[in-house]
């Protein structure tokens, strides 16, 4: 898990897939790590996934319906 308490920054912005009423996740391009977290609760940090990891929850994510 990553925080930013280590000093570095991110630039995150909501995802696509976030819904309307609350259940918003934040993503940001790290380098080579692509970064998620909730919206709703920061302070616990985010999950990293390299840039494989990464393309793979994207594209298992468009396969449901």
């Amino acid at each position: 898990m990553w925080t930013e308490r280590n000093g570095s920054s991110a630039n995150w912005r909501k995802s696509s897939y976030s819904g309307s009423h609350g259940e918003c996740v934040e993503v940001a391009g790290l380098g080579q790590e692509r970064a998620i977290r909730d919206t709703t609760h920061r302070e616990l940090g985010a999950l990293l996934f390299d840039v494989h990891e990464w393309r793979t929850f994207i594209d298992s994510t468009k396969a449901r319906p």
